[in-house]
């Protein structure tokens, strides 16, 4: 989910002070969930990138101002970011799939950069559950590969495959409007539909996958979309980052039919950390008065706060300058920011981990799990970027979770899917071989 909360990221930087003092937890549990949080493999399936950060000059090896990036992973152990190759949804005709084509290979090309040649020391592609357990254990940060929206393949189906050979491991057939291959959870706002759930191009694809070994991603699909994938899919699908539509009615979560079935299917969901989906109201009363006095501080210097897709189309020098002047202002606005939060608090950790509780409840320990959307809008407090990773554990383990679930919860979950949906594909490729 790419975010319009203009302010979110800048205000969020401000509250995780407050978070650390409302927490009183004693050193023996504090001890415990350190012990789990380092002996399991932490897995976040979304993480957005701006091929800006991909660069010689400018790189996932510093602590540059994005959520994700090596330093913070290091911090408080983040083992494996799924970075995301993530295409908006444009017009239905060859000039839209062409530029959509171009962005996501220039996003693989950018990914591919990172761990071939500039943190080759430090991180590696992930392509199997094996590779995950290898890379780890040779002490090195693990980069897996999503795609938001299928959009980009366009017509050709055999761009599937090219985008499976170069690392991609699941995909989503649409995002904030309706694609060539399946309706959005967006059509829910003016009952408004393109295919009706999917199309029949959406079926094909859903076939192309399991044949590949592609995870298929339902978090942004409609409901009747997901309903037919469900159907059709060989192979078990992920949600992956979505939360539970029960605590907090917006489209994008998953209501409890969808979540049965997706128990029933084998599948897994990956709880966002994305503060508008875990609490609408909260959330609601936090952004206007975090916005308001952001706003006032920057009309004072004259000063215009851009939302997420404004900075995208700054260049270098100008997302320079502009960091520096929202730097000055953040300093300003922190003694205001922490007072306003007593009275409007922001969505946290233990909202978060409520879903994960009701999720859990509803259809068991093995069908979820942990996905933040940094970098896309994702964020809340005491978990708004990597560094911030053990502060999940930590509530985890608070609740009673033990290390056996955490462990589940935090990635094992996710790659016995992976697995599942492999080896599923191998079945289908030597029937294909035997015809």
């Amino acid at each position: 989910m790419k975010t319009n909360y203009t302010l979110f990221a800048f205000f969020l930087l401000a509250s995780t002070l407050i978070f650390s003092q409302q927490q009183s937890f004693s050193t023996n549990i504090i001890e415990k969930a350190r012990n789990i949080h380092n002996s399991v493999i932490t897995i976040d399936t979304h993480d957005d990138i701006s091929v800006k950060n991909f660069t010689k000059k400018k790189n996932y090896t510093q602590d540059l101002k994005t959520q994700v990036n090596l330093p913070k992973m290091d911090i408080r152990g983040l083992d494996v970011a799924w970075f995301i190759v993530y295409s908006g949804q444009g017009s239905l005709d060859k000039d839209g799939y062409e530029k959509a084509f171009t962005n996501a290979m220039d996003k693989f090309e950018a990914i591919h950069r990172l761990v071939e040649e500039y943190a080759a020391d430090q991180i590696a592609l992930a392509l199997s559950s094996d590779d995950v357990k290898r890379i780890q254990r040779q002490g090195k940060k693990v980069a897996m590969i999503g795609i938001e929206n299928a959009y980009p393949i366009g017509t050709n189906l055999n761009n599937i495959k090219l985008f499976y050979e170069l690392g991609g491991r699941y995909m989503s057939l649409a995002h904030q409007g309706h694609s060539q291959f399946s309706d959005s959870n967006t059509g829910e706002k003016d009952d408004v539909w393109l295919n009706n759930g999917l199309s029949e191009a959406g079926k094909k694809a859903i076939v192309e996958m399991n044949r590949l070994g592609m995870m298929i991603d339902v978090s942004h699909p409609s409901k009747q979309a997901f309903m037919e994938m469900i159907e059709l899919s060989k192979a078990p699908l992920i949600a992956s980052h979505s939360s539970a539509r029960a605590l907090c009615n917006h489209s994008r979560n998953l209501d409890d039919e969808q979540l049965l079935l997706l128990k029933e299917n084998g599948g897994v969901v990956q709880t966002v950390a994305f503060a508008g989906y875990l609490n609408i109201e909260k959330n609601a009363a936090f952004v206007k008065s975090k916005t308001e006095i952001l706003e006032k501080l920057a009309k004072e210097r004259n000063f215009e706060i851009l939302n997420w897709e404004k900075r995208e189309g700054l260049n270098e020098n100008e997302l320079a300058t502009y960091n520096s002047e929202m730097d000055k202002i953040k300093v300003k606005a922190k003694p205001l920011l922490e007072k306003a939060s007593i009275e409007f608090p922001p969505v946290d950790v233990a909202d978060f981990v409520d879903h994960i509780d009701y999720m859990v409840r509803l259809i068991g320990i093995d069908h979820v799990g942990i996905s933040s959307d940094f970098d896309g809008g994702g964020g809340i407090l005491g978990w708004d970027d990597a560094s911030e990773t053990f502060n999940v554990t930590l509530e985890l383990a608070v609740r009673g979770y033990s290390k056996k679930d955490i462990s589940k919860l935090w990635g094992l979950n996710l790659l016995r899917v992976l697995d599942e949906v492999q080896e599923i594909a191998e079945k289908i490729r030597d029937t294909e071989v035997d015809k």
